[in-house]
C-alpha cells in the first residue's frame, strides 16, 4: 500500500540512530514536521547538524532507545546495529531498521529485536539523500503489520511508504531487485557512451534520444511480469529470441569495429543463446529468469 493521504495527529517523538548524510536529511524531515527528535551517532559531532535545528543529542545508543518508543536505525550495516544497540532495553520499543542489509539479516535482527521484546520493521530507502522530504522518494517497509499502520504517518513523513509484507527478508529483497535492475540499466548505459566515445556526437545529444528510448523499453518489465504470471511466454510476442540472438552478433561487431569491450553484454547474450540453444526460439527474454532460477 502507498500513503496518497494520512490523518492528521500529533507529532510522534522519533529517536534515530545513525546521523550521517541519509540519517541526516531523515532527521531534518521530521524536525521540519514538528516531531520531537532524539538522535545518536557513534562520532558525536555528527549530531551538530541536527541539534542545531532542534534535535536532542544522547549520550548513548541506549539513552537515545530509552528516550522514545519509535526507534529508527539508519547505521553502516547490520553488524553496527547489533553493536548499538547491544547494551539497549528494547522492550515496548519499536524498532524500524533502515539500513542496508540483505533479506537473511533483516529476519534475523528481527528475530533477534522480538527476542528482546521489541516489534520490528526492516526498510529498504528507494532514494538518496537530497531525495528525502521530496516527491519521488519512497521507503519499502516489512515485517511487523501493526507497527506500521501504527507509525505510518511518521514514517510517511521523510518519503512515501510501501508495505510490502509480514516476511521482515521482503523490504531488502525488493531492495535489492529494484537496485539490480537499476545497475542493469547502468551496464547499458555504460556500453552505449563507450560506443559513441572518440566520435563527433555530443554526450548529451545521444542522452536526449537514450532517455526517451529506455524510458519505453522499461514498459517490457509489465509484459514480462504479465508472461511469469500466466506461464505463456510466446502468445503475442514482437521480437522473438531468435531474432534477437541473430541480431546480437551485430552488437558484437559494433563493439569491436568501436574498440569497446563487449564485457556488459556478453553475460545476458550467453543465457540468450543458451535459452534458443535449449528450445525455445519462439519466446521472448522472459524465459531467461527460469534459465537464472535454475543455476
Amino acid at each position: 500500500m502507498t500513503d496518497t493521504s494520512l490523518s492528521s495527529a500529533p507529532p510522534t517523538p522519533v529517536t534515530l540512530l545513525g546521523t550521517g548524510a541519509m540519517g541526516t536529511a531523515l532527521g531534518r524531515a521530521w524536525l521540519a514536521a514538528g516531531h520531537p527528535l532524539t538522535v545518536w551517532n557513534r562520532t558525536p559531532g555528527r549530531t551538530a547538524a541536527l541539534t542545531a535545528e532542534g534535535a536532542v543529542a544522547a549520550g548513548s545508543a541506549a539513552e537515545a532507545v530509552a528516550a522514545n518508543r519509535l526507534v529508527v536505525a539508519c547505521l553502516l550495516d547490520d553488524a553496527s546495529v547489533g553493536a548499538a544497540l547491544d547494551s539497549a532495553e528494547l522492550a515496548g520499543r519499536d524498532l524500524v531498521n533502515l539500513t542496508t542489509g540483505t533479506p537473511a539479516d533483516a529476519r534475523r535482527r528481527a528475530a533477534w529485536a522480538e527476542k528482546r521484546g521489541a516489534r520490528f520493521l526492516d526498510g529498504g530507502i528507494m532514494a538518496v539523500p537530497p531525495m528525502i522530504g521530496a516527491p519521488g522518494a519512497f521507503v519499502l517497509y516489512s515485517g511487523h503489520p501493526e507497527l506500521f499502520e501504527e507509525h505510518r504517518a511518521a514514517l510517511a513523513v521523510p518519503a512515501g511508504t510501501e508495505y510490502v509484507g509480514a516476511d521482515s527478508g521482503l523490504a531488502a529483497l525488493h531492495d535489492v531487485a529494484l537496485l539490480s535492475g537499476m545497475y542493469g540499466m547502468f551496464a547499458g548505459i555504460s556500453h552505449a557512451f563507450a560506443l559513441l566515445r572518440g566520435t563527433d556526437v555530443a554526450p548529451r545529444d545521444f542522452a536526449a534520444l537514450l532517455v526517451p528510448w529506455l524510458h519505453a523499453m522499461a514498459a517490457t518489465a509489465e509484459q514480462t511480469a504479465g508472461r511469469l504470471a500466466s506461464g505463456d511466454y510466446t502468445t503475442g510476442v514482437v521480437s522473438n529470441l531468435a531474432m534477437q540472438v541473430a541480431g546480437s552478433e551485430t552488437l558484437l561487431r559494433t563493439a569491436e569495429e568501436q574498440g569497446v569491450s563487449a564485457e556488459l553484454l556478453t553475460p545476458f547474450l550467453h543465457l540468450m543463446r543458451e535459452r534458443l540453444a535449449a528450445g525455445h526460439a519462439t519466446e521472448d527474454t522472459t524465459g531467461l529468469v527460469d534459465l537464472l532460477r535454475t543455476r
